[in-house]
């Protein structure tokens, strides 16, 4: 097996079966572990809430070097989700300056991104676009112009995703459905956090660095 393939697995296995966060699913596509089936769900107290997104995430053969793309698979109204529901988020671009964009390679793709924090990235970009170089133009000025038209269109997708929600599946009703509890501390005190907020102080560090705020910055 690939050192690639060996990433993968462990991120899905350890990471993400074992210890699943809110706000997604995940699951290989044919057993493949270079492509993923990804369920978003809507957050509570969002236009997304009660939603369950269908989409699907492949790896190139040099994962971690570079980084994974990332599409929705049903209609997606979004600024920053082109027409064929290929998601552009900075995060998610090779290593490298783009002078047409104006981004920095600091500002994409970095081997230390887990699949992790791709997906939350993208749950918490879901709610916080970015319209200044939108890849749904229309999407984009209705957003800035025109919210209830805007919201409306997210509405009936909701509403319409809602058959895709698989068997057994739970969608969160609450802000308390999507706290990650953390593994006990060394004084065995519990610790939780709501990973879309910046503020809690009983985030470390190393949390801090995939919650970055910055790396939910499009194109």
């Amino acid at each position: 097996m690939s050192s690639a393939a060996n990433i993968l697995l462990k991120q899905f296995k350890a990471e993400l079966t074992s210890n699943p966060v809110p706000g997604f699913t995940v699951a290989l596509q044919d057993d493949d572990v270079f492509e993923w089936d990804v369920g978003i769900i809507g957050a509570p107290k969002t236009i997304y809430e009660g939603g369950y997104f269908k989409a699907t995430l492949k790896f190139p053969d040099d994962y971690p070097f570079n980084p994974p793309t990332f599409k929705f698979n049903n209609e997606f109204f979004h600024p920053n989700v082109y027409s064929d529901g290929r998601l552009c988020i900075s995060i998610l671009h090779p290593p490298v300056d783009d002078p047409t964009s104006g981004e920095t390679a600091a500002e994409r793709w970095n081997p230390t991104q887990s699949v992790e924090s791709i997906l939350i990235s993208i749950v918490s970009l879901m709610g916080d676009p970015n319209c200044s170089s939108p890849a749904n133009v229309d999407a984009g000025v209705m957003y800035r112009t025109d919210r209830d038209s805007y919201n409306g269109i997210v509405h009936a997708q909701v509403e319409a995703s809602k058959k895709d929600i698989p068997e057994g599946l739970k969608i969160p009703t609450s802000t308390d459905d999507f706290i990650v509890q953390k593994k006990q501390t060394d004084d065995d005190q519990d610790e939780n956090f709501w990973y879309a907020s910046d503020e809690d102080d009983d985030i470390d560090d190393e949390d801090m660095d995939y919650m970055s705020s910055d790396d939910e910055e499009e194109d």
